[in-house]
């Protein structure tokens, strides 16, 4: 695995045409991996702190990864949209982008992070297991569908 100095990472509107341009990579990859796209609902809005906030990495002008979070109405902040360019993957972006959505929501007060992903995404289960996730009660969009996996970690104390 090559690892690249680290990438600039920047906070974007969530219609910004670089949040948009990896957003639309993200979908093709849903439907390669579930056959079809992510059909969750997303409120734009929920993108702006001190709700959420969405992070594109950079590797020179180009946008190479993302990811964001949101709040959810028990007071966790959700991660959503985690997506490294597939030209770009095993070189350390999601973990740098997943580091910096973590101090982001701990910065205005997030004590708990979680996910929903789905067991056929393998490569994600393991990176949130690699870094402190561990299963949580099913919750969101697809608690009732099982190959649902969902995770969470506290943010308390982490620095």
């Amino acid at each position: 695995m090559s690892t690249p100095r680290d990438a600039e990472i920047r906070p974007l509107p969530y219609d910004h045409p670089d949040v948009q341009l990896l957003v639309e990579g993200l979908q093709r990859l849903y439907v390669e991996l579930y056959g079809g796209r992510d059909e969750s609902p997303i409120d734009r809005s929920e993108f702006e702190l001190p709700r959420g906030t969405v992070a594109v990495a950079y590797e020179g002008p180009e946008p190479v990864a993302m990811g964001a979070w949101r709040l959810l109405s028990d007071g966790r902040a959700e991660l959503k949209r985690m997506f490294v360019r597939p030209d770009r993957r095993g070189r350390g972006l999601s973990r740098q982008v997943l580091t910096w959505l973590e101090e982001s929501a701990r910065g205005v007060g997030v004590v708990d992070m979680v996910i929903e992903t789905n067991t056929v995404h393998a490569e994600a289960v393991r990176l949130y297991e690699s870094v402190g996730y561990a299963p949580i009660p099913a919750y969101g969009h697809y608690a009732d569908e099982p190959e649902t996996v969902s995770l969470g970690r506290s943010l308390a104390g982490r620095d």
